[in-house]
């Protein structure tokens, strides 16, 4: 018999401060960034693009801790495990999950690398650019791995971008052996195009061997996990390969699938995409938290379309509104 949830989700992810600038077209080209992907980078790079960059925000961010701080501003109960150093990005990162209502005692590293950060050039388009030097996050390995958290969580989330840091992915299949014997699901996102590419086998792998059950991807993701370019093909594909796939399609809504079952869901109305930065990561926390509170899939659909939508139109990837209010005022908690 498993005992009674502590948390709703465990989100496990690469640390990030993000570092957010607007810049034109021409500045991707003159520093051979390529757009709307997630380029990894040195240490002597980072310093490089930060020195040529505009006015800038510093956020935390971090795919799953935006998941999980998005979690947290619904009303749910997150978790997170994820490598800070001891400096002072590192201080500005805890604090700033540990204020968003997220359980987050990872213990930070002593000295080298440093905190990692993410450069992020958004072009007028909304696209963001992100350059991102890892630092302290390839220090994450099993040790990191809180067993209570692990079993205690309905579901374990991870980011497929956890795959690039050698020994998290130790962390992630013993983080996944922890919560599949308490009885919990374990779900990941893929990303980003590029990381599919990366490890393809891998994450296939992952989803035919059981180790992830859920499974969050957006059109060109999962088109280039069956490497195919037809949406309904790779659609059919996720079908067979695991228990649940909710992929997102942008203005398009989401389209989510267990079994034969087949649900559609709209995106909302936006008044102005201001930077798509997190998107992903808050489509998930709204699916998630409808999810891990027992909703019909339609309603986790429409609590992630919400959270998405929310994000898109601000600076950074953290909700900086009350999700729980909007979602009440819309209705769907």
């Amino acid at each position: 018999m498993a005992s009674q949830p502590e948390y709703d989700v465990l989100c496990i992810g690469n640390a990030i401060v993000d570092i957010i600038a607007r810049c034109d077209e021409a500045f991707l080209v003159d520093n051979t960034i390529i757009k709307g992907a997630m380029n990894l980078i040195d240490a002597e790079r980072a310093e490089l693009l930060y020195s040529r960059m505009g006015p800038a925000v510093e956020t935390s961010g971090g795919s799953a801790g935006n998941t999980a701080a998005g979690i947290a501003s619904l009303g749910g109960k997150a978790a997170y495990f994820g490598k800070v150093s001891d400096d002072q990005l590192g201080e500005l990162f805890a604090h700033d999950i540990r204020a968003q209502g997220v359980a987050f005692d990872s213990k930070p590293l002593k000295g080298f690398p440093p905190t990692a950060r993410s450069m992020i050039f958004v072009t007028d388009d909304g696209e963001r650019s992100m350059n991102t030097y890892l630092g302290a996050c390839v220090e994450l390995g099993p040790e990191d791995v809180e067993e209570e958290k692990a079993k205690g969580a309905k579901v374990t989330y991870f980011e497929g971008y956890l795959w690039d840091p050698p020994r998290a992915k130790e962390a992630i299949r013993r983080t996944a052996e922890l919560a599949h014997a308490a009885g919990r699901e374990v779900s990941m996102t893929l990303s980003d195009p590029f990381c599919v590419d990366r490890y393809r086998d891998e994450f296939l792998d992952l989803m035919r061997s059981g180790t992830v059950d859920i499974v969050f991807a957006n059109e060109s993701e999962l088109k280039s996990l069956y490497q195919t370019a037809s949406f309904d093909t790779a659609l059919d594909a996720i079908r067979k390969d695991c228990k649940l796939a909710a992929v997102t399609r942008s203005e398009h809504g989401s389209v989510v699938v267990r079994g034969n079952e087949t649900v559609k869901v709209e995106a909302i109305e936006i008044s102005e995409l201001v930077d798509t930065t997190g998107a992903g990561d808050l489509y998930a926390a709204g699916f998630l938290y409808g999810y891990t509170t027992g909703r019909s899939l339609a309603d986790c659909g429409k609590l992630g379309s919400l959270a998405a939508g929310i994000v898109i139109q601000q600076v950074g990837p953290r909700p900086q509104k009350s999700l729980r209010e909007i979602a009440g005022q819309r209705g769907l908690v």
